[in-house]
């Protein structure tokens, strides 16, 4: 498919005219509807002539047809190379245009505007295709909610979907004493380590009382003593140390830090 060559302005003479700007038309005297090729009614001859150009737009040079008639030359109208300006709201002008057309066309050759109809909702799956978690009483439920409102099962006959059901409500039958005997063994477990816990949670507060508390810590911390600056607290024990056990490596180890960071000062302020 051959490609379509854009239309541009051949010429950068103008009529030296103000630009013509769309919204002083009346808008059934220019198209620019998007897709087709933009034309305007020249408002000096009333001919329909092309608007040229991609950004700057101008109606195409054009002669007066009507001098022709009469055996006349060639008469370029005054309104070629006019500048135009789309100063309009595209969108609301096609809109109007086709209301305009709609309104005009007659009764018997207008057509309903179209229908957009939602998409039905897909079906709900079957209470027996549901994965949840069965239970006695979720099976039990479900197989008599079916059979009240299922006209297939009657007696002990039954459908496809109430038979899965019936079936998943004797297996949760013969499962539930097994299950009755987990859950009641785990609650075994848990009342016996709530016991524990409550044993020995007056046990554990006491020991923290003894290591946190007492009179003396309790007469420390009335105390009201103004405290002198630069002095040793009498809460720091002997197991502090106050100087680093190897000098010497406490010593090398200060010199590496002075050295990166007097390398990281002469790197920033070099950047």
């Amino acid at each position: 498919m051959p490609r379509k060559r854009p239309g541009r302005i051949r010429t950068k003479n103008t009529n030296r005219r103000e630009a013509l700007k769309l919204s002083s038309m009346a808008p059934e005297d220019f198209n620019v509807r998007p897709g087709e090729t933009k034309s305007i009614a020249c408002p000096d001859c009333r001919t329909w002539r092309r608007i040229m150009g991609d950004k700057v737009l101008k109606i195409r040079e054009h002669c007066i047809s009507d001098k022709v008639a009469e055996g006349k030359k060639h008469v370029t109208c005054p309104g070629s190379d006019q500048l135009v300006v789309i100063d309009i709201d595209v969108r609301r002008w096609q809109a109007r245009q086709d209301r305009l057309l709609r309104d005009a066309m007659p009764q018997e050759n207008r057509r309903a505007a179209r229908q957009f109809y939602k998409p039905l909702p897909a079906p709900a799956a079957p209470v027996s295709r549901i994965k949840a978690e069965v239970t006695l009483e979720s099976s039990r439920q479900s197989y008599l909610a079916h059979r009240k409102g299922c006209t297939r099962c009657v007696g002990g006959q039954h459908c496809t979907d109430g038979g899965i059901l019936a079936r998943r409500y004797v297996l949760a039958l013969q499962l539930e004493p097994t299950r009755r005997e987990a859950r009641e063994q785990m609650e075994r477990q848990e009342r016996r380590i709530a016991k524990e816990l409550a044993k020995q949670w007056p046990a554990g507060r006491r020991q923290q009382w003894a290591k946190h508390g007492g009179k003396e810590v309790e007469t420390a911390n009335n105390r009201c003593a103004e405290r002198i600056p630069d002095s040793v607290s009498e809460f720091r024990g002997p197991q502090l140390p106050l100087a680093p056990r190897n000098m010497e490596a406490h010593d090398r180890r200060q010199a590496e830090l002075g050295k990166q960071y007097a390398q990281r000062k002469s790197t920033a302020s070099a950047a």
